[in-house]
């Protein structure tokens, strides 16, 4: 891990740019050290155009509660290289939904299962460099999507003690196998009314988690409507089992 860049925000938290080989990422840290650690994942539009979103979060964690927060760029996105594989895949959506077509499931495997193949061992990566720091010593949890890539990583990586996903992305018929080897505390946030999101899908999937403690956080709203309240709730969450 090499840091780029540094600059201590007015709410006292340190952010720090790195890159982890060709990997971009970004560290918020709160004064107080050794912090825990939320890993903030992200749809794949770029660390660029998600900072806001992604920075408020963070500030707010460790300004609020202490917490670490981290992120990294996803392949294929960003000023990471072009994946080609996933530009189709994209392309194929973009021409479904254009079309009022069903998204089949062919589109929904080629789009989502190669992602989580690679990403989830760079967020295992990320962490092994993350958790060497002084100022980070755990526990650890996982919030946001893309929520395939957050359900193996709950799956394969023992760290990671407690998630809270955002149900907003396509799932793959595969990964709900999956969800029923998640049994860490979850909470799950879904916008009712998310237009690009399959609601029942994703209810599918909340039902398919073995998780004993879990809950589901419904809102009226589309993708990014997301009240502000549930930022806050789900700080709540994080605090109850990372501190």
């Amino acid at each position: 891990m090499h840091f780029t860049s540094e600059q201590r925000l007015d709410d006292a938290v340190l952010e720090r740019a790195f890159t982890l080989g060709e990997i971009p990422g970004l560290l918020w840290t709160p004064a107080s050290a050794p912090a825990p650690l939320i890993l903030i994942g992200h749809p794949p539009l770029g660390l660029r155009k998600m900072y806001p979103r992604l920075a408020g979060r963070a500030r707010y964690y460790a300004a609020e509660y202490g917490f670490a927060a981290a992120t990294i760029e996803l392949p294929g996105s960003g000023e990471r290289p072009r994946w080609a594989a996933a530009e189709r895949a994209r392309a194929d959506l973009r021409r479904a939904m254009e079309a009022g077509e069903p998204v089949g499931d062919e589109i929904v495997d080629a789009l989502v299962l190669p992602l989580v193949e690679k990403a989830v061992p760079e967020w295992q990566a990320a962490l092994d460099a993350l958790l060497s720091l002084p100022e980070i010593g755990g526990p650890v949890g996982f919030e946001g999507g893309v929520i395939s890539i957050g359900v193996r990583l709950a799956v394969v990586e023992p760290r990671v003690a407690v998630a809270g996903f955002f149900a907003g992305s396509f799932v793959p018929a595969a990964m709900f196998e999956e969800a029923r080897q998640v049994t860490i505390p979850l909470r799950v946030l879904l916008q009712w009314d998310d237009e690009g999101n399959d609601r029942q899908a994703a209810l599918d999937l909340f039902d398919a988690f073995g998780s004993k403690e879990k809950s589901l956080h419904a809102n009226l709203g589309g993708h990014t409507g997301v009240p502000r309240s549930e930022m806050e709730d789900g700080a709540r969450f994080f605090a109850r089992h990372l501190k």
